[in-house]
């Protein structure tokens, strides 16, 4: 019996081993389930990704072999042409106003930069002023209370005779609310100590960014040159034909003959030069951009794009050395008509 008692409970671990064996067996592949599991959703993303990336190389090669076909014949030729220099117009006049941004963000970053910098200086130096005022007030009133603790101390141990009795038991007591005095004057100067080390004038705080008013001063600088930029084509069609063009895919044959296309290649490039020149921008863009800061108005405190119905132009708002061209256009309201995609270009 002994023998069958011990043969049996000694094959009871080598039972339980078997258990943890077959449990972490079925833990093992659950996750590798799990894994499977995962691996088969990236597959099949990755296969969605895939079939998006060839429907769109489709498309494009669809575009491509349709422009090709259009340049092949000679009335689809010079409309094509047209049409993708009208788009460049347009992107002419959306990189003029985003160079300007990048210009003023640079120059306004600069200066802001440096005033935070001063300030962040000015600060910590009043700071620092503030914690050695505080960690000499502590280190005095430390010193006085260590001395007035020690001088209580000689004094009661220069009262030895019997008739110091009352004496010495007064100055016991004087000597502990002193000696408390002291431990708390000690503790508030190696807490004044600690702020004063862990102060450290060298870390200036990180430049948060343009301030809102700096955005929103800029951003009335691009929306008052994307302004000028219509007004000086504000006597030909090239700025609705330009907006148009930008707005499709592909090319059109609403541009008319050989003849009249070459015409409209010729105004497109008279327009480029117009665009871009510099002559007066300066006096031109400082008198349209006060021209917006007293119109525009804002839908909240932190909002730095004014509202498109605030900044309309009024009629007869022309430029003092007029426009070009000879059939007149009505004058956009830039920022309600995305004209240059200037909300592209504009700060938030």
């Amino acid at each position: 019996m002994k023998a069958l008692g011990s043969l049996r409970f000694g094959r009871e671990p080598e039972k339980e081993a078997e258990e943890q064996r077959v449990v972490q067996l079925f833990r093992n592949r659950a996750e590798l389930k799990k894994a499977y599991g995962s691996l088969q959703d990236e597959i099949h993303r990755l296969g969605d990704r895939l079939k998006q990336q060839e429907g769109a190389t489709a498309r494009v090669q669809e575009m491509l072999e349709a422009l090709e076909a259009r340049l092949a014949l000679p009335e689809g030729a010079w409309p094509t042409l047209v049409f993708y220099q009208l788009r460049g117009f347009w992107g002419l006049g959306r990189e003029l106003i985003a160079q300007l941004v990048a210009d003023l963000v640079r120059q306004q970053e600069e200066r802001e930069r440096r005033q935070h910098h001063a300030e962040s200086n000015r600060r910590q130096f009043a700071q620092r002023q503030a914690l050695e005022a505080q960690l000499r007030e502590a280190e005095t009133v430390a010193a006085e209370a260590k001395a007035r603790h020690g001088e209580t101390q000689r004094r009661l141990a220069s009262l030895t005779r019997p008739w110091h009795f009352f004496q010495r038991r007064e100055y016991t007591r004087r000597l502990h609310a002193l000696e408390a005095n002291a431990k708390a004057a000690g503790a508030a100067l190696e807490q004044a100590r600690g702020a004063h080390d862990a102060f450290d004038s060298g870390q200036a705080t990180d430049f948060p960014g343009l301030s809102v008013g700096a955005r929103r001063a800029i951003n009335l600088a691009a929306i008052g040159y994307a302004e000028l930029l219509c007004l000086r084509l504000a006597r030909t069609p090239l700025v609705a034909l330009a907006r148009d063009a930008a707005a499709r895919r592909e090319a059109m044959d609403d541009y008319g003959t050989r003849e009249e296309c070459e015409r409209l290649m010729a105004d497109i490039a008279r327009a480029r030069s117009v665009l871009q020149q510099r002559s007066r921008l300066s006096q031109e863009l400082r008198e349209r951009t006060d021209r917006l800061r007293e119109l525009a108005r804002y839908r909240d405190g932190t909002d730095t794009v004014p509202t498109p119905d605030s900044i309309g132009m009024a009629e007869g708002d022309v430029l003092e050395r007029g426009a070009q061209g000879a059939s007149a256009s009505r004058l956009p309201n830039v920022l309600a008509e995305d004209t240059w995609d200037l909300f592209r270009v504009v700060l938030r």
